[in-house]
């Protein structure tokens, strides 16, 4: 197949992906209270049980599932994923109690890995002088879904009830298993000796962890995805705190919540053609510097307007971090296994996505809400000098 005709076809798949995902977690609160029946006292233990279920079942089936998609088939994972999320959204839309809710999570977890294969299928089409491009559009589309998500959703709960949004989301994730059934052909295989890292077809997905960039970038992936959940849970609250005095309170909460991810549907694929060009490693190392200044100068205005340009401009920044860390990865592996790597790498983020949210529950309640973001600032900045240090020693391998 052509690469420009796959990545057409993965990007439309990605925004299903992201919109179904986001159209739902950030109501899962509302579909407990009012469709569960849970007690408004104890509405925030089971959102916490709910979010995280997914993430701990995830983090342990991510390798599996990339070990399997080396030795059976990227396409064939693709389809499992599809098929069983679409699966797990619609028994999410008929659960009757919050622990069936629960449930249904981590059976969402046990189906997960589109993501990490949707990654593998790209890199193995795209020309080696294009990987960083398609990357970075495939991560600005991603967060796009993720910006259309929250919005669709919140029409389809007021007019039609969160069961819908479930079942309509369930259809799109068959979509995509349809589309991968019949449309998309099982990537060709590389050769491996142009691979740059050797010996990286190891037996053991975590036999890769042996090879010093590759365990690297993994540490660094999962550090990056922790400084995103440290921030997401209190954003709106410090958000709301400073426009308590403006009319529509929640509209323009969203609104500026929300900066961010448009700025990073945005400049995703500039920052992908950044690292085409100068290299990968150099739009990483950049992309965390100036991401990490933006977010600690966030901690500085105590003005919503003030807060929203520098909300718009970590956007900015952030959006080169991932799709540097995809291509640096994709680069380093063969055919062979960028199933393991991706789907470690998607563990590692899960791993991630669970410290995070307590690592900054914990910081805003012993020292202040603002020190969130001045942790998360000096986590990225810290992250790029040490890739920084190690840049010649990667380069030498």
């Amino acid at each position: 197949m052509n690469w420009k005709i796959v990545l057409a076809i993965l990007s439309c798949n990605i925004v299903f992906m992201s919109a179904s995902y986001t159209m739902l977690i950030p109501f899962l609160p509302m579909y407990l209270t009012r469709e569960l029946g849970v007690d408004p006292a104890s509405v925030n233990i089971w959102s916490g049980v709910v979010f995280s279920a997914t993430f701990a079942v995830s983090a342990v089936m991510a390798p599996i599932w990339g070990r399997l998609s080396d030795k059976k088939g990227k396409k064939l994972m693709a389809i499992r994923a599809s098929l069983l999320l679409s699966i797990s959204y619609f028994l999410g839309g008929i659960v009757t109690t919050p622990m069936q809710l629960v449930f249904m999570r981590m059976f969402q977890g046990f189906a997960a890995g589109l993501w990490p294969m949707e990654l593998a299928i790209m890199t193995l089409y795209a020309p080696r002088q294009k990987i960083g491009i398609c990357l970075g559009i495939m991560q600005g589309v991603m967060t796009a879904g993720g910006i259309i998500g929250p919005l669709f959703g919140g029409i389809l709960a007021e007019l039609f009830g969160m069961r819908m949004s479930f079942y309509l989301a369930s259809a799109a994730l068959f979509l995509n298993c349809l589309v991968f059934i019949f449309v998309i052909k099982e990537p060709p295989e590389e050769d491996r000796s142009t691979t740059p890292v050797k010996n990286t077809s190891a037996e053991s997905s975590w036999g890769l962890l042996k090879v010093p960039l590759l365990r690297n970038m993994l540490i660094y992936a999962a550090f990056v995805q922790m400084v995103i959940l440290i921030l997401q849970p209190i954003l709106t609250t410090y958000i709301s705190s400073m426009a308590q005095h403006i009319d529509k309170l929640v509209l323009v909460s969203g609104l500026v919540f929300s900066l961010s991810g448009f700025a990073s549907a945005i400049s995703a694929p500039l920052w992908g053609r950044f690292g085409q060009h100068k290299g990968f490693f150099t739009s990483f190392s950049w992309a965390l510097i100036t991401a990490g200044i933006c977010m600690v100068l966030q901690a500085l205005p105590n003005n919503l307007y003030l807060f929203a340009v520098s909300q718009f401009a970590v956007g900015l920044f952030f959006a080169g971090i991932n799709p540097s860390i995809n291509a640096i990865l994709a680069e380093n592996t063969d055919s062979h296994t960028k199933g393991r790597i991706f789907g470690l790498m998607f563990s590692a983020q899960q791993i991630g996505a669970m410290i995070g949210p307590i690592l900054g529950g914990v910081i805003a309640t012993f020292i202040g809400i603002k020190f969130v973001f001045i942790a998360a600032g000096f986590i990225l900045i810290a992250i790029s000098l040490l890739s920084r240090k190690h840049r010649r020693e990667y380069i030498g391998m």
